[in-house]
């Protein structure tokens, strides 16, 4: 025990990922409080995922990056200091000594784990402190890197030259990063190949011919000699040593990292020929009250610049904390390119260095892939494997390795679904890793289904932490799951509701083949057996059906039974408020309006005394609306040229756009006039949540383009584009689906996706989880909008024509027929008289709906039932 009788002090010099594994695990496990944990950080933020850096540049920030729950640096035995080094170690004093704004503390441990991880390389080469010169390991380096490239964009009004020094793992990914920000970008490689840790020669090649299909040039063989400065005095061009040169604005330097291994060559502690503090199996050095985790630790004699093998260290060193015996496994060294459009992944002996072993190759140069399995001298054991193009099979083949594989092994080799028999379904064993992450079995996600309760892919991540790193085997564990549940004979329902037990995507398609076109055909041909004759569905089912059948383009949402089917705001189409007031909000495509438009909306807000409001997304609301108000409001907003903006319903709401290449100096393409043409396209598409687009004219991202379901962004080649951006509980952004863009394939791509989404995504469901619950996510769902891997490319285009013949604006024609007019009253005795309950006070010069107690501060009386508010003063009663 420490010296006051408490808990033991461990301290862990670190705050990155491995640091973060220890501290969440030793807390999980030490239920006896037997230790407080020390974190100091040198960074001024939580612990973060590093291995999704650069996802940075596809628009998450520092808070999406954070690893776990927050609650943890909220443990009153976890104390997270941040923004602090520490400088010093006395082994014999067992203190550390730390320094932050200037002032040093010093701090007694009974135990130091060191996690110091790892510091970019910086080769010797003349210029590499110019500035425009990055290296690419923190966020801090990464959002200076993204700072420079817009800045670097705006002075120069032309596309940033970039160039990436090192074309492995690294530096691939920070080529797609500079490209993600709108730069032209080269990499510059000192050897044959690219990706020369995991790939061989043939792979190179493939790989070589895909960065260079995604727009990134490539320079083999090529050493660089000296960066030089231009007139400004940041980098403007490299030298090569064989006499080439190339002019740029901006350089990442991805040659590798060191071990940051100066604190214990400071202590005295052995350090490997090639950096990093010695450790023994079990993770502790020469002195037995130091351990060492992660890309600072030699273990072995070798440094593993990985997260999988960190993470294993942690868990060792947290079983030898409390009184365990675990030793490390060995490191797992499959790796993964995490670089839009180019699949690439490598796992055990991908070279073939085991004696005897075999090399299985499949290459297709015309469809840019090439595999390799690596097999024992039996052909049977699977010893490793290089893929390229598609690596779809990596999630399970990776987790066999060191087992016989099943069948024939040269059908492994198959692009998925080739040949009539397909890609041979692997069948894992109970101890096949398969998060090696988290270390984490087939048999523990089994068991997590069959043991613990769990019937979902949610409820066995959060309980065996398998797919919360780096994701790769998401799409395994799903299916491990799944298949698990089947045998299990456990039976998740997807069954849309007591009366329906379709699944929404079934009931779609089902509606859509047999051409029904009322609520009582529906409920009659696909509701659940024995349901009592008038049955008449519930407020699940029917707005489910009404927002089908207007998918469907079914007629008017209050024609006939389908009027009775619509929730609150589709039923008087327009936004119930907290007062029982209504909004209105006029389409107003891409933001654009006349001043005549702005004076029509601007004169009816002041004949009817609403509250007006610019919202985010380049709309105008209007609040305060009675319902009987609602007709003559949109009669005076239809006469000047308006029509519904759709605020109430589940479909398109805005396309938000900056001004574009049209006004800004900045801009490279006409975002209003494209944002226009979008949203006069997907106006009134019904669908199972709200959607909303947005189009920015450059990089600089004005529109918010990354924050909605699908996002435009501008290129000097295109558009970019971007899906399953979202707001709500659980804020989402966009990711890439496709890069540089012609318009009319960009539309065409929309086209697809969205209707794709309309026709098998659950009730109530945004896209960003539609995507992560499509086959195969984001790669699935470009397959089928891009490749037409279903074949159902023609039929979407075709669904998505007929929307836009068929629509019509659903308030002119309401405001045409008198039938549908009669439901706008607020009693049906008294249809012209406004609800006496409603009352307004005046703010900022605008009147806004009372509160409860600005009610009663008035005196409220009861007459017929209602609580009428009397109000004198400034407040107009209403």
């Amino acid at each position: 025990m420490g010296g006051t009788g408490g808990p033991q002090h461990l301290v862990v010099v670190g705050g990155g990922m491995v640091a973060h594994r220890l501290v969440e695990a030793l807390r999980d496990r030490d239920t006896d409080g037997t230790w407080r944990v020390t974190v100091y950080a040198e960074e001024p933020r939580a612990p973060y995922d590093r291995v999704a850096l650069t996802t940075y540049f596809s628009g998450r920030d520092a808070a999406d990056l954070a690893l776990g729950h927050a609650d943890l640096w909220d443990d009153p035995l976890v104390d997270l200091v941040r923004g602090t080094t520490v400088t010093a170690i006395d082994r014999a004093a067992r203190t550390v000594t730390t320094s932050r704004n200037g002032l040093t503390r010093t701090d007694h441990y009974d135990t130091l784990v060191l996690a110091t991880g790892s510091s970019a390389a910086v080769p010797p080469i003349e210029g590499t402190d110019l500035p425009g010169v990055f290296v690419y390991r923190t966020i801090d380096d990464v959002a200076a890197l993204r700072g420079w490239v817009e800045q670097a964009a705006a002075r120069r009004h032309r596309p940033v030259r970039g160039a990436v020094v090192g074309g492995g793992l690294l530096g691939l990914e920070a080529a797609g990063a500079l490209q993600a920000l709108g730069a032209n970008s080269t990499v510059v490689q000192f050897g044959p190949r690219l990706m020369p840790q995991q790939v061989d020669d043939g792979g190179g090649e493939a790989l070589r011919r895909l960065i260079n299909a995604k727009g990134v040039a490539v320079r083999l063989n090529t050493s660089t000699s000296r960066l030089r400065p231009g007139r400004d005095g940041s980098v403007r061009r490299m030298d090569f040593a064989d006499g080439g040169r190339l002019d740029v604005d901006v350089v990442v330097l991805a040659t590798g990292v060191r071990p940051r291994d100066e604190l214990g060559r400071a202590a005295g502690l052995e350090v490997g020929q090639r950096g990093g503090v010695v450790v023994d199996g079990t993770c502790r050095t020469a002195d037995p009250a130091v351990y060492a985790v992660g890309e600072v630790a030699c273990i072995g004699g070798c440094v593993h610049g990985i997260v999988a093998p960190g993470y294993a260290m942690a868990e060792v060193v947290v079983d030898r904390l409390l009184g365990g015996a675990a030793a490390f496994p060995g490191a797992e060294t499959a790796t993964k390119l995490k670089l839009t459009g180019v699949d690439v992944a490598s796992f055990g002996d991908a070279f073939a260095t085991t004696p005897g072993a075999l090399e299985l190759v499949h290459a297709d140069p015309v469809a840019g892939l090439y595999t390799k399995l690596v097999l024992s001298d039996d052909a049977r054991t699977l010893l490793g494997g290089v893929l390229v193009g598609d690596a779809s099979a990596y999630a399970s083949l990776r987790p066999m390795l060191g087992r016989p594989l099943d069948g024939d092994p040269g059908s492994y080799l198959l692009p998925e679904g080739a040949g009539s028999a397909g890609r041979p379904v692997v069948a894992l064993p109970d101890d096949a890793a398969v998060c090696s992450c988290n270390n984490v079995t087939a048999g523990t996600i089994r068991a997590a289904v069959t043991e613990h309760g769990c019937t979902d892919l949610a409820g066995v991540k959060a309980c065996t932490r398998a797919g919360t790193s780096c994701g790769s085997c998401l799409p395994l564990v799903k299916k491990l799951v799944t298949t698990e549940l089947e045998r299990s004979g456990i039976t998740v329902s997807k069954a849309l509701c007591e009366h329906i037990e379709l699944s929404r995507a079934q009931l779609f398609d089902a509606v859509r083949v047999t051409g029904l076109r009322t609520f009582s055909q529906i409920l009659a041909k696909h509701g659940r057996a024995g349901l009592p004759a008038g049955a008449r569905g519930c407020d699940i089912c029917k707005p489910v059906v009404a927002s089908i059948l207007g998918s469907l383009g079914a007629g008017h949402v209050l024609d006939g039974e389908t009027a009775t089917l619509q929730d609150t705001n589709d039923h008087v189409m327009a936004n119930l408020q907290k007062d029982g007031s209504y909004s209105v909000v006029p389409r107003i495509p891409g933001g654009e309006i006349t001043p005549d438009g702005l004076i029509a909306v601007g004169q009816v807000a002041k004949d009817f005394g609403l509250y007006t409001k610019i919202t985010g997304g380049q709309r105008i609301d209007m609040f305060g609306a009675r319902i009987e108000q609602l007709p003559d409001i949109w009669q005076r907003l239809v006469d000047a040229g308006f029509e519904s903006g759709h605020a109430y319903g589940k479909s398109l709401r805005t396309v938000k756009s900056c001004v574009g290449s049209a006004w800004c100096r900045f801009g490279v393409q006409d975002s209003v006039a494209l944002a226009v043409e979008l949203e006069l396209r997907y106006r009134g598409l019904r669908s199972p949540h709200k959607i909303k687009l947005g189009v920015s004219g450059c990089a600089r991202e004005c529109a918010e383009a990354r924050g909605k379901d699908v996002g435009v962004i501008a290129t000097d080649k295109g558009w970019n584009m971007y899906v399953g951006g979202n707001g709500g509980f659980t804020p989402r952004h966009a990711q890439l689906l496709a890069e540089d863009l012609d318009t009319e394939t960009l539309i065409r791509t929309i086209d697809r996706f969205l209707m794709y989404y309309v026709r098998t995504a659950d009730r109530l469901q945004r896209t960003a989880p539609w995507i992560e619950e499509v086959e195969g996510g984001l790669d699935g769902v470009r397959a089928v909008v891009l490749d037409d891997s279903l074949g159902i490319a023609a039929d979407l285009d075709a669904a998505m024509a007929a929307h836009v013949d068929a629509y019509t604006d659903e308030w002119r024609a309401t405001l045409d027929d008198p039938d549908k007019l009669h439901r706008f009253a607020s009693f049906v005795n008294a249809p012209t008289t406004p609800d006496p309950s409603l009352a307004y006070v005046a703010e900022r010069g605008q009147v806004r709906p009372a509160t409860a107690q600005e009610r009663a501060g008035d005196g409220a009386v009861l007459v017929a039932g209602t609580t009428l508010a009397v109000r004198t003063g400034p407040a107009v009663a209403r």
